[in-house]
């Protein structure tokens, strides 16, 4: 921002980070997805690691964060992008490497990529963005589908007898000993952006440090794929996703 657009007596607090590009935002109004591409850039924009950073998006509405995030990206099929982020910190040790997938990417075609990522504990940040549901292909189940919850594919709402009970992958996760630093977070409010802000700073900290797999779930909203405004869905959000999906660290270094 040049000085000449501020106003005189006034200063500059908040600025968009360098590191998100000009390009205009196609989410969903009330999508949380764009939030945390914000977080996540202003975070490697303050620690001045834009140039020591790669990103990894696989298949989804995650699909897109190359076009806003301002660092090297690359592109994984789906459900591959753990795995594809271990071949790129194998190779380049020296740089933070970070995954950014959905529910259905991650917990489902990715589940044994994520697992066996975590269990050999590279030394990676996995974010883990869960809405319940496959938000970019149509609004089907997704493993982290709450019983009950209606979706293109499962009109009735989620049955267990039929359909399985919603994973906790974060859970899982947590068990394994290769994880590090596990924790559960949103963005549905300040207080909650701060401290997803928080737990990405920390995960690259670790990551610097060598600490291992750092995995960091973000319970979302879809506006869209729950046909609901931007604040019925938050407040559903609170009410259905939390209860099962509680927010905080779930391992966390003493």
């Amino acid at each position: 921002m040049e000085n000449t657009f501020i106003p005189v007596g006034m200063e500059v607090v908040y600025k968009k980070p360098q590191t998100l590009t000009d390009t205009p935002m196609h989410y969903c109004p009330g999508c949380g997805h764009g939030v945390i591409h914000k977080i996540l850039m202003e975070v490697i924009d303050e620690m001045g690691i834009q140039s020591e950073t790669i990103g990894v998006a696989p298949v989804g509405c995650s699909v897109f964060a190359y076009d806003y995030m301002n660092v090297d990206m690359q592109e994984a099929a789906h459900g591959r992008a753990s795995a594809v982020a271990t071949g790129v910190k194998r190779v380049r040790p020296d740089k933070f490497v970070y995954s950014y997938q959905g529910d259905g990417d991650l917990a489902a075609i990715g589940t044994g990529e994520t697992i066996h990522t975590v269990n050999r504990g590279e030394n990676i940040l996995m974010l883990f963005v869960n809405n319940g549901i496959y938000g970019m292909t149509g609004g089907q189940m997704a493993p982290t589908s709450l019983l009950g919850m209606k979706t293109s594919t499962s009109p009735f709402g989620r049955e267990a007898s039929t359909m399985g009970y919603p994973l906790k992958i974060t859970e899982l996760v947590a068990q394994l000993p290769g994880a590090y630093y596990v924790t559960r977070q949103s963005v549905h409010t300040t207080a909650n952006v701060r401290k997803l802000k928080k737990a990405i700073e920390a995960s690259f900290r670790y990551q610097k440090e060598k600490k291992g797999t750092c995995f960091i779930e973000v319970v979302s909203n879809c506006p869209s794929g729950w046909k609901m405004t931007p604040i019925e869905a938050n407040e559903w959000l609170e009410k259905n996703m939390f209860p099962y999906y509680p927010l905080g660290d779930l391992k966390a270094p003493k």
